[in-house]
């Protein structure tokens, strides 16, 4: 097996999720989220775009259903002794296997959580499950059960996020040299990864966003690549990734002279993410850190130009997004603990003038002020 954790701290895992289980009165849970069977096996694949589900049962059982390629997948990354496959054919329906499965685990009647909201289930396979298992127990809505627990990292997590987040200084390391008047976005991108990669980093869970000129004001990647004019803006989103461990930064660089909007811009963004420090502590929760973000950016006359998040959660995470589920958002009643790895943006896009300005990095709290994990710092990027 290829395990980047102790046997010990599988076992702490699956004794918290077994805890829960206990307290939510969950006979078994049906895990699709691949973030939530890998922090607690070890299995990595990205064959959870087909249909596989780890069930778990109160006592401390796993039984992994998948399919044929994973098998050994799952052997060799992971520490799930009992794997069942599901054949491939014709009008298949898997959760007919999974019904047998749950029957021959004594599941008959017995109260079964379900990661549904999970890039893993789709809505076919949610119908698929609600149709051969609504008469065979009581299904449940479990889908936040394991990412709650996910959400304090152990000392072993925080040394996979540092590591990511040396990862991610790295690629700004390589990309800085190039950044310059006639350079091309392809070979920025290509350094940027290849630092990550060279160093023996993962791919991130989405693609690095690199835009410029017009393209600076989008917060997603796209196709198509261009030359950087000599006066310009580059936006840069990107992550270092250690065990699929994330840890993002963002920067928007101005190419040339800095535009008078561009100062005001970056001078909003940076005494917004220091105000955030200040709250971004226990005894706080993810709303509060977005109040903070509102009300700065109100008093800017910046509120038409902000987004309607300012960060997230971050861990280990699989296609399509690094972003976890618990976002700094209006109302999030999410409180912030201490061994928290999170990410504070703060976006500003104005469509009006055509200048962008977008500053984020990770921060790892503790039980007073949050510690963050890049050696950039805040500072504009001379160039």
């Amino acid at each position: 097996m290829a395990l980047h954790f102790t046997q010990d701290e599988y076992e702490a895992r699956l004794g918290r999720l077994t805890a829960a289980m206990r307290a939510e009165k969950l006979d078994a849970v049906l895990l699709f989220a691949q973030e939530s069977m890998y922090w607690l096996t070890g299995y990595d694949t990205f064959g959870f775009c087909f249909f596989q589900t780890l069930v778990v049962t109160a006592d401390g059982g796993m039984v992994l259903l998948t399919r044929s390629p994973d098998l050994r997948q799952a052997r060799h990354t992971s520490n799930i002794e009992t794997i069942q496959i599901w054949i491939d054919r014709a009008n298949a329906d898997p959760t007919m296997d999974l019904k047998n499965l749950l029957s021959d685990l004594d599941l008959l009647g017995a109260r079964i959580g379900v990661e549904y909201d999970t890039h893993g289930m789709t809505g076919h396979v949610a119908r698929l499950i609600d149709n051969q298992l609504s008469t065979f127990g009581t299904l449940v809505d479990a889908s936040s059960l394991v990412s709650r627990l996910r959400l304090v990292k152990s000392p072993a997590e925080i040394a996979h996020i540092e590591t990511a987040a040396a990862l991610a200084d790295a690629a700004l390391d390589a990309a800085l040299p190039l950044i310059r008047p006639g350079a091309g976005e392809a070979d920025i991108l290509a350094a940027m990864q290849a630092a990550v990669l060279s160093r023996g980093g993962d791919y991130p869970a989405n693609p690095f966003v690199i835009g410029s000129g017009a393209d600076a004001l989008l917060i997603r990647y796209k196709s198509g690549r261009r030359m950087l004019d000599t006066q310009d803006q580059l936006t840069l989103e990107w992550a270092g990734a250690s065990a699929h461990y994330h840890a993002a930064m963002m920067r928007t660089i101005a190419i040339g002279t800095p535009s008078n909007r561009q100062r005001e811009l970056y001078s909003a963004c940076r005494e917004t993410i220091q105000a955030i420090e200040m709250v971004l502590r226990p005894g706080h929760t993810f709303g509060t850190v977005f109040d903070v973000h509102a009300r700065m950016m109100e008093e800017r006359g910046l509120a038409k130009h902000r987004l309607n998040t300012c960060g997230y959660s971050l861990g280990a995470r699989f296609a399509p997004s690094w972003m976890e589920h618990q976002m700094f958002h209006a109302g999030n009643p999410q409180e912030i603990a201490a061994d928290m790895s999170l990410f504070v943006h703060v976006i500003v896009v104005d469509s009006d003038s055509g200048a962008a300005m977008m500053l984020g990095q990770t921060y790892l709290t503790t039980g007073d002020s949050p510690r963050p994990l890049s050696r950039f710092g805040l500072d504009a990027i001379a160039l």
